[in-house]
């Protein structure tokens, strides 16, 4: 299970995202970046934030530490700026938390080659993990990769899953193809990403996603009609270990366009 921190000060927010994440300090002495419940997509993009950012962590993939913060509405009511005093007293609760890096940057996607150069593999297994979890926002417009202390990073899995925002509980479209991995910023540069696929299997296997699903707290769970949270828990873990058995379909497509990028 993830850590739970206490948020304590609200720091600065980061206006780069759409849904207004902020840097908050917490009761651990940490700072960490805060993605709210109370923005535009709800919990559901915190679901995949936590899904998504656990699997990657479990197939040792470089991603900050996630934490599940816990938010005081008081906190946010002597913010002066509107929209952060609104956003923040409409998340009080559990929000979903990524240690701050300091010091950490952008990653410039012209550095990607450099990056292909000392580890194409790495490349290509952060591609396939995306098309496993259709992750859209890895693009040379918005990469969101970090390059801090010598190390890439990886953030903001927000905008995956996202089948999850109009899903009935089924497993109806598991093994679709995901073309939008053609846009995919680490994708001229990646080695095979067909060649990722027993590290993919092996690191997604039953009890890694049954984890991941875990760690998503209660109350995140916005059950369709005729199911409560908990089957809807067994019914996303269900899904994600479908789209893993389907991987031939969308690795293959990644590697066609690898093939055409290249």
């Amino acid at each position: 299970m993830l850590r739970r921190v206490a948020a304590t000060r609200y720091v600065v927010p980061l206006r780069e995202g759409g849904s207004l994440p902020a840097v908050m300090e917490a009761d651990d002495g940490a700072a960490y970046v805060v993605k709210f419940r109370g923005a535009g997509q709800g919990p559901r993009a915190l679901i995949a934030e936590v899904v998504v950012g656990e699997l990657a962590r479990g197939l040792g993939l470089p991603v900050p530490e996630l934490a599940i913060v816990a938010v005081d509405a008081a906190i946010g009511r002597n913010e002066p700026d509107p929209e952060i005093r609104a956003l923040v007293v409409g998340s009080a609760g559990d929000n979903a938390g990524l240690a701050f890096l300091s010091g950490a940057i952008n990653l410039d996607p012209a550095a990607t080659r450099d990056l292909a150069a000392q580890d194409p593999a790495l490349l290509a297994r952060i591609v396939a993990l995306d098309a496993f979890a259709q992750n859209m926002d890895r693009t040379a417009k918005n990469p969101n990769l970090l390059w801090c202390h010598g190390k890439l990073w990886l953030i903001d899995h927000g905008a995956a899953l996202y089948w999850q925002h109009d899903w009935d509980g089924s497993l109806d479209g598991v093994g679709s193809p995901f073309a939008l991995i053609a846009r995919h910023v680490l994708l001229p540069h990646a080695s095979s990403i067909t060649a990722e696929a027993a590290w993919l299997h092996a690191g997604l296997g039953d009890p890694a996603i049954a984890a991941a699903v875990a760690a998503v707290p209660d109350d995140w769970w916005i059950a369709p009609p005729g199911l409560v949270p908990a089957d809807l828990r067994d019914a996303f873990a269900a899904r994600l270990r479908a789209r893993r058995d389907a991987s031939a379909i969308y690795l293959e497509e990644a590697e066609g366009a690898r093939a055409r990028a290249v």
